[in-house]
């Protein structure tokens, strides 16, 4: 499945949830069950930089595709974190390093959030680009 396929797949699996505030606390809420990420891989050398949070992400190449784990300090963080590090699982390097999708943006998810945040999970997007870039 294509990035954009998986985008639009996304979109039509939330926004079943018309009220954003609430398509947002189910991201949250999805977020909650994961395990946290080991204190073993919350190092500076997996922290993204460009966050007030402190964000970790791991990305991990099998069989030429990539996939990511994070974790974040905050469940908000965390939840819109790993929105974006799942919708990239998967992906060729190649085609994440070159995709401009921005999966909250296409939930509309971002307008509920501060220009702090935006920023943040923008910085959050570029590390999952760099990481490709690397991988391939």
């Amino acid at each position: 499945m294509t990035l954009a396929e998986k985008q639009q797949q996304l979109v039509d699996d939330l926004t079943v949830i018309p009220d954003g505030p609430e398509r947002l606390s189910v991201v949250v809420d999805r977020a909650r069950r994961l395990p946290p990420l080991p204190e073993t891989e919350r190092t500076e050398a997996h922290r993204v930089r460009g966050c007030i949070s402190q964000v970790w992400l791991l990305g991990e190449a099998r069989e030429g595709r990539l996939y990511f784990r994070c974790d974040a300090d905050g469940p908000l963080v965390k939840g819109l974190v790993h929105l974006v590090a799942d919708f990239f699982s998967g992906a060729t390097p190649a085609e994440i390093a070159a995709s401009d999708a921005d999966p909250l943006a296409a939930l509309e998810l971002d307008r509920n959030l501060s220009p702090t945040r935006r920023n943040g999970l923008a910085a959050v997007r570029a590390r999952i680009r760099e990481l490709a870039r690397a991988a391939g």
